[in-house]
């Protein structure tokens, strides 16, 4: 198969979609692996360490999209790049369609086939594409809470652990997931007092196994998460539903009851966010306020540590591009349920329930299309 590896244009997105090394394995396996040029260059790979892998580098995207069978992103695709996109065309990306009626109708239009990371599902219920970036993110949003809670960056300037003699900052953490569970381990790493809530009961006893004393898993409900929000210097939401928008946890209302210079760091941005008042906003212009309340609502926080987050989404993504790129979509989605629940969006259908309910658009289960 001929696929392609497009450099990022989203804007302050420096990853990109394979390392050399992964290049190099499907180029072994009897692919043609097309590189746009400098698409590597913001994670510290260059043109000529694709070329010694046995790609060919192609210097523009259009190129790309008339070539490929099946074309690697990070992000979604961008509205400059929807004309570009085949019928039939492989699409496979972090896509967050939910958070995008936009993008969502463009790929319809475009009747491409599009495989979502976000929504491949492991046999164990994990999600394997999903958890690189969300383990990134999560101790991201750790480092920047405790940035935003300095008086310079319009926090309350308290350090987050304290110092003997001195209370430490209060953090609550929504979501006991994988955002959610290495975000409060690194947070209770510096010293802070951290509540982590979840709704699953099974979950916060694995939570209170594992996570440090200073660290306590508590049942989420409205009630509990009203109350905390006025204890907590800072709150960061984890909150992931499955290919569907995230639930709005923090309401404005409640925004008037925290203390002035707390800082909300709203992880669950790309799936629009778990805090009422949230928006996104971009490394180069990360932050606004609300009510007198720091929102941090960066919607790709792993482009901001490239290097890390393109290795780490390489290892993941490597064997389900080279399973695809083998079989072709149709024979690895029937053989694997995994790949089948990454169909969002097929030859001009909807494939994934949560997407066509967020924008009541008719919903094809994508088994009649196989």
């Amino acid at each position: 198969m001929i696929v392609g590896i497009l450099k990022e244009i989203k804007v302050a997105e420096n990853r990109v979609s394979m390392t050399p090394a992964g290049v190099e394995i499907m180029v072994k396996n009897g692919h043609v692996l097309l590189v746009e040029t400098q698409a590597g260059v913001g994670s510290g790979f260059s043109d000529a360490d694709y070329l010694v892998a046995g790609a060919e580098i192609v210097p523009k995207p259009d190129e790309i999209y008339r070539r490929a069978e099946m074309v690697m992103h990070v992000k979604e695709p961008q509205p400059s790049e929807y004309p570009l996109i085949r019928a039939g065309q492989i699409i496979f990306t972090y896509f967050h369609f939910a958070a995008s009626e936009e993008l969502t109708r463009a790929m319809i239009d475009r009747s491409a086939v599009c495989i979502a990371y976000e929504t491949i599902v492991g046999a164990d219920g994990s999600l394997p594409l999903l958890t690189p970036m969300s383990e990134v993110a999560g101790r991201m949003a750790a480092q920047e809470a405790a940035k935003y809670a300095e008086r310079t960056h319009g926090g309350r300037g308290i350090l987050l652990g304290g110092v003997p003699g001195v209370q430490p900052a209060t953090v609550l953490v929504l979501g006991g997931g994988t955002v959610g569970t290495h975000a409060a381990q690194m947070v209770a790493g510096l010293g802070a007092k951290v509540y982590l809530l979840d709704t699953s009961l099974e979950r916060l006893r694995h939570l209170s196994e594992i996570m440090p004393k200073n660290c306590f898993p508590i049942m989420s409900s409205p009630a509990t998460i009203r109350e905390l929000v006025q204890e907590a210097d800072v709150v960061i939401g984890a909150v992931l539903l499955h290919g569907a928008k995230a639930p709005k946890l923090i309401t404005r209302e409640m925004l008037k009851t925290m203390k002035p210079g707390a800082v909300l760091v709203d992880v669950a941005i790309d799936q629009g966010g778990c805090f009422e008042t949230s928006k996104a906003t971009t490394h180069s212009d990360p932050t606004y306020e609300v009510d007198g309340v720091v929102h941090y609502c960066v919607a790709n926080m792993p482009g901001a540590v490239p290097l890390t987050s393109t290795v780490a989404l390489t290892n993941a993504t490597l064997l389900y591009a080279l399973k695809i790129a083998d079989q072709g979509w149709q024979k690895v989605a029937r053989d694997n349920a995994d790949v089948r629940q990454g169909l969002n969006v097929v030859c001009g259908k909807v494939t994934y329930a949560g997407v066509a309910e967020a924008f009541g658009l008719e919903y094809t289960p994508v088994g009649t299309l196989l």
